[in-house]
C-alpha cells in the first residue's frame, strides 16, 4: 500500500467576491510539501487575495470553499477553524512592503516572529530570553544580516529589509512561505539576490513555498511549477517550460505586456552557481 503524504497546502473551490469584483473564482489547488510554486498574473487576477486566503488572512465565500494545511482545515464555508491560530504558526508570509517598524533594530523586528507563541506578559513587556535572541541571531545570520543586528530597520536597503522579512518568518518557525509580490520595490539586483534566498531556503530545509510575481522571466528562472491566473480562474498550472510567451498573450491579452518585461530587466543567473545572497 503507497502512502500519499497530506498536501502542505489544498484549495478547494475558492471563491471570494468584493462587492462586483469576483477576486476567486472556483479555484481548486494542491501543493505538496517542499513544492516551489510562482504565481503568475496581471493586476487583478487574484494572486494577493488567494495568498491571503491560504493563511486566513481573507474568509472565503460559499459553502464549498475551503483551505487545509498539512491535512488541517483552515477555513471552510467561510468559517476559520478553531485550531487557525496554531495553524497560523506554521505559514509565513511575506508582502511588498516589508512590514518593518523602521525606529526598531533589525534584531527587535525579527524577535516579533515570535509574539505569537509567546504568552500575553511576555508580549506586552517585549521581554525575550536570552536563547530567544539567540535563534534571532541565527535567523539574520542564515540571511546574512548578523552584523547589522544592533541597526535601526530605516538605515538598511530595500533588499536587506526584505531578507530581514525572512528571517522574522523563519524565527517563527514556518514551514509554509507566502510571499505576496516580494521583490516588485526592489532593483533588479536586490530582487535576484532575495530570489535567491528563498529558493535556496525552499531547496535546503524543504520549505514550501509560494511566491506571487509580475516579471515572467524571474519566475521561469526560480520557480518549479507556475500557475497562471486570470480573473480569478487558474489558466495555467504546470512547469515552467510549458508555459510559452504566445500562451501568454493568449492567456492576458492587452496585459502580456505588463507581464513579458524585458528580459534585461530580470536576473539571469543560474542557481547552480550561485554561493553568496549578501547585498
Amino acid at each position: 500500500m503507497t502512502f500519499t503524504p497530506a498536501a502542505a497546502i489544498s484549495i478547494t473551490h475558492a471563491q471570494k467576491k468584493f462587492a462586483r469584483t469576483q477576486a476567486l473564482n472556483g479555484i481548486s489547488l494542491r501543493i505538496a510539501p517542499g513544492e516551489c510554486v510562482g504565481l503568475l498574473g496581471a493586476s487583478g487576477s487574484g494572486k494577493s487575495t488567494l495568498l491571503r486566503s491560504i493563511c486566513g488572512l481573507e474568509l472565503l465565500d460559499g459553502k464549498d470553499s475551503a483551505v487545509a494545511l498539512s491535512g488541517k482545515t483552515l477555513q471552510s464555508g467561510g468559517v476559520l477553524s478553531p485550531d487557525v491560530r496554531k495553524l497560523r504558526h506554521q505559514t509565513g508570509i511575506i508582502f511588498q512592503q516589508f512590514n518593518l517598524v523602521s525606529r526598531m533594530s533589525l534584531l527587535s523586528n525579527v524577535l516579533t516572529g515570535l509574539l505569537a507563541h509567546m504568552p500575553l506578559w511576555r508580549v506586552l513587556s517585549a521581554s525575550f530570553t536570552h536563547d530567544q535572541q539567540l535563534r534571532a541571531l541565527q535567523a539574520l545570520e542564515s540571511v546574512d544580516l548578523a552584523d547589522y543586528a544592533l541597526q535601526r530597520a530605516s538605515t538598511l536597503s530595500g533588499g536587506q529589509q526584505q531578507r530581514a522579512a525572512v528571517a522574522r518568518a523563519l524565527l517563527q518557525g514556518a514551514r509554509i512561505l507566502l510571499a505576496d509580490e516580494p521583490v516588485a520595490s526592489l532593483d533588479p539586483e536586490s530582487a535576484r539576490r532575495v530570489m535567491h534566498l528563498l529558493r535556496q531556503l525552499n531547496q535546503e530545509s524543504g520549505m514550501t513555498l509560494v511566491v506571487s510575481l509580475h516579471n515572467v522571466a524571474m519566475a521561469r528562472q526560480y520557480c518549479a511549477r507556475i500557475v497562471a491566473l486570470r480573473a480569478g480562474k487558474v489558466v495555467f498550472d504546470g512547469p515552467p517550460a510549458q508555459l510559452t510567451d504566445t500562451d501568454l498573450r493568449d492567456l492576458y491579452g492587452s496585459h502580456s505586456d505588463e507581464l513579458l518585461l524585458d528580459e534585461g530587466q530580470a536576473p539571469c543567473l543560474s542557481l547552480a552557481g550561485e554561493t553568496s545572497i549578501a547585498v
